[in-house]
């Protein structure tokens, strides 16, 4: 090491360059050990979480053409329209219909080629849909049944951790001039429920059953009171009254009022044989049926009146006696009639109490 000059500007200048020189063997020899003993804190950028995709759904129903009661069935024409966000998605094509009839007769045409932009950044497609979807109708109340044709719409492949539906903000719209044959239109809804199934469906790689978001779109229907009432029991009405008749004949007149009562019975088996014609198989009686076996009840019981007063003559009672008898007994048989109606309706209805 050099000796330190003697004049004061030098020894200024001497002494700056032997402290920037320790400085720097200061700084290598410590900084390194600081640098290992608190490593520097490198910003990271955190992923969120994974979150399922939000798809908007929304329904424009067109028109309903029909409601096929023997097949559970009705056939619609409806716009369907998605928005969501990830360009790796197209919910358009990849959603399916969980309650689709006859699949082969579907129409399905894409409005658009591909997803169109959205001013919010999100993506849009829509599609429009025409064919039959089914239900299965409970016609317990029939023909005062109030139904519900339904429109279920699930993802093909994308469970509801990833993808989820969620409803626009007016979810489903009904055409103002929609008409239904013999039907009323109501308000139709949305739901949106998480649907499990019991099985991984043979996948190994799905530890465990896995839900997937469903859209439900209901359009409840009903039938005209009046109209309904006057074409289903008008005609029932009309039979019954002409077997009351049995009681206002001359019980003398023994093969009339048999062959009254007779052709009543036969006319009212072909009747229900008509009416049921449109309607499907099912596993209870509906109130249809329990009117019309109140009938049948009560034109058996007549034909057996009759039956049991034929003899009257031979056992030395009076014409008079039998008719002035026939007169309270159609009025017994017909009170119980409208009683078991009335009875069979609460009944059905969920009107008596404990029921």
């Amino acid at each position: 090491m050099s000796n330190p000059p003697h004049k004061p500007l030098q020894l200024v200048a001497w002494c700056a360059r032997r402290t920037a020189v320790l400085l720097a063997v200061v700084f290598t020899v410590f900084a390194p050990s600081a640098s290992l003993a608190e490593p520097q804190q490198v910003p990271q950028t955190t992923t969120e979480s994974a979150k399922p995709e939000r798809v908007v759904v929304g329904i424009y129903v067109n028109d309903i053409q029909e409601v096929d009661f023997p097949t559970h069935s009705y056939a619609v024409d409806f716009y369907a329209w998605f928005r969501w966000k990830s360009p790796n998605l197209d919910p358009a094509k990849s959603m399916e219909f969980m309650n689709r009839y006859a699949p082969t007769e579907h129409q399905r045409d894409f409005l658009l080629d591909k997803p169109k932009a959205m001013p919010d950044g999100r993506l849009y497609s829509i599609l429009r849909e025409q064919g039959r979807f089914a239900t299965k109708f409970n016609l317990s109340r029939y023909p005062f049944d109030h139904q519900a044709l339904k429109i279920e719409i699930e993802d093909t492949l994308a469970s509801s951790d990833d993808q989820v539906y969620v409803p626009d903000q007016v979810p489903v719209l009904l055409n103002p001039n929609i008409t239904l044959p013999g039907f009323l239109v109501g308000k139709p809804t949305m739901k949106i429920t998480d649907h499990t199934y019991p099985t991984n469906f043979g996948d190994l790689t799905v530890p465990s059953a896995e839900s997937y978001s469903r859209v439900t779109i209901e359009i409840p229907i009903t039938r005209a009171l009046v109209t309904v009432t006057v074409k289903a029991f008008l005609p029932v009405l009309l039979i019954v009254v002409c077997a009351l008749l049995i009681f206002f004949i001359m019980p003398s007149r023994v093969d009339g009022r048999i062959g009254l009562g007779i052709t009543a019975l036969l006319t009212l088996v072909a009747l229900q044989l008509t009416a049921s014609s449109s309607l499907p198989e099912v596993g209870y009686l509906m109130l249809i049926d329990k009117v019309y076996l109140a009938s049948y009840a009560f034109i058996i019981a007549a034909l057996a009146r009759v039956v049991a007063t034929s003899w009257s003559g031979e056992d030395g009672r009076s014409v008079e006696a039998v008719a002035r008898a026939d007169k309270v007994w159609a009025g017994i048989l017909l009170a119980a009639y409208i009683i078991s109606i009335a009875l069979s309706a609460a009944w059905t209805f969920k009107m008596l109490p404990g029921i």
